[in-house]
């Protein structure tokens, strides 16, 4: 496996290969697979949501 193609995931912040942007924040599939399943009704849910929030204020914030 190539570490330069590695990326941390801003949900579970280890460090994946495979994933997705939102934005300017990498989410890892597996992280993406959770969300997608989780019900919105279920507290996980706000989990991710908190998570996402602070990824993109924190972006913002170094730029």
């Amino acid at each position: 496996m190539e570490q330069k193609s590695m990326k941390q995931c801003k949900i579970c912040e280890e460090w994946k290969n495979e994933g997705i942007y939102l934005l300017i924040s990498f989410i890892c599939s597996d992280c993406e697979k959770e969300i997608l399943d989780t019900d919105p009704q279920d507290e996980r849910y706000q989990y991710y949501i908190d998570r996402m929030k602070r990824s993109h204020v924190s972006s913002l914030l170094i730029q």
